[in-house]
């Protein structure tokens, strides 16, 4: 699963890029500082089941702090998309290439409207039009690719021989058979237009971070956007930046998509800049945002549960003795037997049974994971 970061020219993404992997990309008010995309790891939070079992968890990736879990999840930061990159204008035609990649999309933008369409400087620029243009650019690009796709489809001789023919022209954009036919539910193939942007908002979802809400202006625009988009977080990168540092110096105490408490010495400067972003960001919001975008994407954008599968379902250990080593973020409806897919291909073929952990019952191969189950694979050796 990869989370792609995207938007016009310094709307803030690689701020946010940053924010979420503390990984140093070349931050610059210049646009298109952005070159190549920016590839590292995120973390999702939840809550760890450690306490429920009365056991101290030891994960093999990612890390578990006062009852949180944090998974890995890889995030793009595919750099700036401007009017007309679909038809390759400025340098989006490259990373509109990267956007095929991502399962959900994070669009960054500008809330306080000091930046026009391209990243430039200026005034009152309204961030209603940054979400629009976006959001229509990826749609005029996947329609050009379902356009050429669809020159390929001729006779077709059932819904299922269409949905595999989509399916394999489609490939590139990774998008599944499952959302094809979930489209076409919803509108003919033969519409182009409309059944690539059905089909975008079905495999590419978005989630709008409205980014410096630190600032006045910001704030004023985010009570207008609210009105016209539902999935929308209140999101300062550069705040999450500044507590992330102040935790790593030992100055503040940082309960990461939370609060802070001041633990050390604090020179006049440090002290002022976290009453700034404790009295504009945390007291207004609850938080920075930038965690709570990523797991809005995972959770509710692509309907993902957390699963822990283990080697004992007795002892929560995998066969190296580690306590709930591993947590695997999957979709909804993921059957017990496609768990033991992922955990491995040749566990996945000699797969017998589940074993619920809780209640050790046996699980039949098909039977649909939820959030939160410790599963145990039983399979041939």
């Amino acid at each position: 699963m990869i989370i792609g970061l995207i938007g016009k020219p310094s709307s803030g993404k690689s701020s946010f890029f940053k924010a979420s992997t503390m990984i140093d990309v070349k931050i610059s008010p210049v646009p298109f500082t952005t070159i190549a995309p920016n590839i590292g790891i995120g973390h999702i939070a939840l809550d760890c089941i450690e306490k429920e079992f009365n056991v101290k968890c030891n994960p093999k990736h990612g890390y578990c702090k006062n009852g949180k879990r944090f998974v890995p999840v890889k995030l793009a930061d595919v750099g700036g998309l401007i009017p007309g990159s679909h038809l390759g204008k400025g340098i989006g035609n490259k990373f509109l290439d990267e956007i095929r990649q991502a399962s959900a999309l994070i669009q960054i933008i500008d809330a306080s409207g000091l930046t026009d369409s391209e990243g430039n400087p200026t005034t009152n620029y309204d961030p209603n039009t940054e979400i629009e243009f976006l959001e229509n650019e990826i749609d005029l690009w996947f329609a050009d690719v379902i356009k050429r796709a669809l020159q390929k489809v001729t006779k077709v001789s059932s819904k299922a021989d269409l949905i595999q023919i989509l399916s394999e022209q489609l490939s590139g954009l990774e998008i599944t058979k499952g959302s094809i036919e979930q489209a076409l539910e919803h509108v003919s193939y033969t519409d182009a237009e409309n059944f690539a942007k059905t089909i975008r908002k079905i495999s590419k979802p978005i989630i709008l971070a409205a980014n410096k809400i630190d600032l006045k202006r910001s704030q004023e625009n985010f009570e207008k956007l609210k009105e016209r988009h539902q999935n929308i977080v209140p999101t300062s990168a550069e705040a999450e930046i500044a507590l992330k540092k102040a935790a790593e110096k030992g100055l503040i105490d940082y309960h990461i998509g939370d609060d802070f408490e001041i633990k050390g010495n604090l020179d006049a400067n440090q002290k002022k800049a976290l009453e700034f972003i404790k009295n504009n960001v945390i007291e207004k919001y609850g938080s920075t945002g930038v965690q709570n975008c990523l797991n809005k994407a995972v959770f509710e954008l692509l309907n993902y549960i957390a699963v822990y599968p283990v080697a004992n379902s007795s002892k929560l250990t995998d066969k190296e003795g580690k306590v709930l080593s591993d947590v695997y973020l999957v979709p909804q409806n993921t059957t017990a037997k496609e768990l033991a897919f992922k955990i491995h291909t040749t566990i996945g073929e000699k797969f017998i049974a589940g074993i619920d952990a809780r209640t050790k019952r046996k699980l039949s191969a098909d039977y649909q994971l939820k959030n939160n189950d410790v599963v145990e694979i039983v399979f041939a050796k």
